[in-house]
């Protein structure tokens, strides 16, 4: 198989071209490194328990989750980055695991 990318001769078990990175298809077009937590649980958690916290609970970042629920999320100002972020695809999770699965 070749890279749809950059043509270069790649496995076809391959999640990923060795040579420029691209991703290949297999396993679902799931991407390397991405964190298990759906990224749509977080999204819905955000957008209604943010101020508490609760989507980031949910992805293990317990200190800043505890923060949020102490400041309300940040008065909003911080609830309403978080979701910005979830939804452009930038979220992580605490082992700093982009949240790239819907």
């Amino acid at each position: 198989m070749y890279c749809k990318k950059c043509g270069a001769a790649i496995d076809d078990d391959a999640v990923a071209c060795p040579k420029c990175g691209s991703l290949t298809g297999v396993n679902g077009g799931a991407q390397p490194g991405a964190s298990e937590k759906s990224r749509l649980v977080a999204f819905l958690l955000c957008f209604f328990f943010g101020g508490l916290g609760v989507h980031r609970f949910y992805v293990g970042k317990i200190g800043t989750a505890v923060a949020m629920l102490f400041t309300l999320g940040g008065l909003g100002i911080w609830t309403f980055i978080d979701w910005i972020m979830i939804l452009a695809g930038k979220f992580t999770d605490k082992e700093g695991r982009i949240l790239a699965n819907w």
